[in-house]
């Protein structure tokens, strides 16, 4: 009998909790836990009513440290699935270890009041979780997460060497509104305003925001977009434990719409994340503004079309050069029958299950901090084809992207 709990009751939090009921073999019991308790029961209610299976709720301040180790020890969950927030990251790996708990989260933790992704905070946790006998996975979601395992898997699989990667990220989907971000507005818009960095060389080289972009077209007919050159976390973590790696980018996609609404919004300072005072009372720009913006979890009833992601990786094998392609292809309809959510929520939701499903059959669990790429990739890869994540791939004669 294993018991996890979930914490966090956003769109990903949804689609853990349904997937997670789906493996009840291997998650027998599972609570799910929010500072809006409500969000839980109305998950709790759609997982019941799609699988039949009852989970429990319970209200949590997850940056409340006491309050959090408090509530692991009352209910002894062998591991703590963070949907949360990145800011909350730190807070809910103190609480695991105080608890003797262990750890999963989808993205890396950053700091409240700068716009910094990077993994040196939690990297920091390596000897605490050690001495403790318990294991943080961090990154389990999509990008990062399976896209750390499409890597290691080609570098296993295909090559002695790999040489360079370029991770592609391609939403095709349309939610009718003018604007709206596909996951949360804050943390959506952080990162696409955030400076880019990409590997060069060994080092990182910085660039202004969205200014490098090209044309890419999709594998099986889902469409041609336009792609921007973007700082993505995995990229850290990818160049540390592939040091062969002489160039490594994150591109992803965005329409010409969103990039000007974008665009008029940080012109007028709605982007910011410095507090103003307004009528009194301190408010920061951009959390405003996500209370103005569609819910992300609200999107799956009508949102249509398809997401692309994946990995294409150049490299040596028995001498010679190759390039190959792993990616996956989510449908944002067939998402939102399954479990109530659109194909973003779903693709990064469907990875942080098999993650905590791997520590739980035993299959990665090892104490200490751990990035994906650094595990055994072959069960992972297996169970995103059982589980709703089905991918292909392919070798391709060359590769390059069109500058737009």
């Amino acid at each position: 009998m294993t018991k996890v709990m979930i914490v966090g009751a956003g769109g990903v939090g949804g689609v853990v909790a349904h997937k997670c009921a789906q493996v009840a073999s291997v998650f027998s019991e599972v609570v799910l836990a929010s500072r809006t308790v409500a969000k839980c029961d109305a998950i709790a209610k759609q997982v019941e009513a799609k699988t039949g299976v009852k989970m429990r709720t319970v209200q949590v301040d997850a940056d409340n440290v006491p309050e959090m180790v408090a509530l692991l020890k009352e209910e002894k969950p062998k591991l703590v699935i963070n949907v949360a927030l990145p800011y909350q990251d730190l807070h809910i790996m103190d609480a695991c270890l105080e608890a003797g708990v262990h750890y999963l989260d989808t993205a890396n933790y950053e700091p409240l009041d700068t716009a910094k992704f990077e993994y040196h905070w939690q990297w920091a946790y390596q000897d605490k979780f050690e001495k403790a006998g318990l294991m943080a996975l961090l990154g389990s979601g999509f990008d990062p997460g399976a896209t750390n395992m499409f890597t290691a898997y080609i570098a296993k699989h295909y090559f002695d060497e790999i040489h360079e990667l370029d991770i592609i990220d391609v939403n095709g989907g349309d939610h009718g509104y003018p604007f709206a971000t596909n996951f949360n507005p804050e943390i959506n818009i952080r990162e696409v305003t955030a400076e880019c960095r990409h590997w060069e060389d060994g080092e990182f080289v910085t660039t202004d925001a969205m200014s490098k972009s090209a044309k890419f077209t999709c594998p099986d007919n889902v469409g041609t977009f336009d792609i921007y050159r973007m700082y993505h976390e995995e990229l850290e973590s990818l160049t540390k434990h592939f040091p062969t790696l002489k160039r490594a980018q994150f591109w992803m996609s965005f329409s010409q719409n969103y990039l000007n609404h974008l665009e008029v919004l940080g012109n007028v300072g709605m982007t910011g994340i410095e507090p103003v005072e307004f009528n009194g009372q301190s408010i920061v720009p951009i959390q405003f503004l996500r209370q103005l913006l569609p819910d992300p979890a609200s999107l799956g009833p009508r949102t249509k079309g398809k997401t692309c992601i994946g990995c294409v990786v150049r490299g040596i094998k028995d001498g010679k050069e190759k390039i190959v392609y792993l990616y996956n292809i989510c449908d944002h309809q067939e998402c939102y029958a399954e479990v109530e959510s659109q194909a973003i929520s779903y693709t990064t939701g469907v990875p942080a299950m098999i993650g905590a499903k791997m520590m739980l059959e035993g299959k990665w669990m090892k104490p200490g901090v751990w990035n994906m790429e650094q595990l055994n990739p072959d069960p992972f890869m297996e169970d995103m084809n059982k589980h709703g994540l089905p991918w292909k791939v392919i070798e391709l004669d060359t590769f390059s992207l069109e500058s737009i």
